[in-house]
């Protein structure tokens, strides 16, 4: 039998599946990191184990591997020349590597023309249409990243520093995150010098839920995310007929806050980016065969 590896892999862990030519899933596994900008060896060690156990949850031989066609949607693909580096390590017949957003929206979208976008901790947005794919944002939030979760809590703590010092009125938030800080705003300084982007992200669905009950402040910052967000999107000018797909762990709070024109053309994802992965594997190798078990 033909089979085929699809690989989603980023900063906390990787999965694996294998499937057979024809994109039915045999068998999965998961592994470790696979940041392959920040440990290119430990990525690729991870990758190879989280396949193995793929095979293996599918009782097939782990060593089978060499005979298989994978392609692998990895954090940070686009960046430098790891890329490159790792298909060389790689055992797998034949590999094919790609940013985690083009799995991503493969999964989301299959056929359809249309555009993703991925609001989390960070924010990335990948549009196809007529077969040409756009990229926009994922800069990373000291310079990008407009709308996600590690900005929308960097506003917060920036304006509940104004409050405090009586340059903007307060609100109910506000107050909530200077006793968080004990009323310290050396405190919210002292915050910043460690805190990682999922650090300040963390203050993020405090601000929707907040702005929800009205909430002057937290009705602001949204407001300002929601726009962010919007205008990033205009850039694609989807029409009635493509597909909008929201990810990442904030897409459900701004599903119903974006205009009537993308909530109309919004689309739950047809499959998450593992299941992309695998249906990219498919088109690419499935038709030329992959390694027999």
């Amino acid at each position: 039998m033909d089979l085929v590896l699809g690989i989603d892999g980023g900063g906390t862990g990787c999965r694996a599946a294998l499937a057979t030519a024809t994109g039915d899933i045999l068998g999965r596994g998961r592994g470790g990191p696979a940041n392959i900008r920040t440990d290119l060896a430990g990525a690729c060690a991870n990758i190879v184990d989280a396949a193995r156990l793929a095979f293996a949850d599918a009782s097939r031989d782990p060593d089978l591997i060499g005979k298989a066609d994978a392609v692998l949607g990895l954090a940070g693909a686009n960046v430098g020349d790891y890329k490159q580096r790792l298909e060389a390590m790689l055992p797998f017949r034949n590999s094919r590597i790609e940013n985690d957003s083009l799995i991503s929206l493969e999964g989301a979208l299959g056929d359809h023309d249309g555009a993703i976008a991925a609001l989390g901790t960070g924010t990335v947005y990948l549009g196809r249409q007529k077969g040409q794919f756009r990229p926009l944002g994922g800069w990373g939030f000291q310079i990008g990243d407009l709308g996600s979760g590690a900005r929308i809590g960097r506003d917060l703590l920036q304006e509940t520093l104004l409050v405090h010092d009586k340059i903007h009125a307060g609100s109910p938030l506000t107050g909530i995150i200077l006793e968080r800080f004990n009323n310290d705003p050396s405190e919210i300084v002292e915050f910043t010098t460690t805190a990682k982007p999922a650090d300040y992200g963390a203050f993020a669905p405090m601000v929707f839920e907040h702005a929800a009950k009205g909430d002057f402040v937290g009705q602001k910052l949204v407001e300002r995310a929601v726009a962010d967000v919007e205008e990033t999107l205009a850039v694609f000018d989807l029409s009635p007929t493509e597909r909008l797909c929201l990810l990442g762990g904030l897409a459900g709070l701004y599903a119903p806050l974006l205009s009537r024109r993308y909530r109309t053309i919004m689309h739950p994802p047809l499959q998450d980016a593992l299941g992309g992965a695998v249906a990219m594997a498919v088109r690419v190798f499935g038709k030329t065969g992959g390694g027999h078990g």
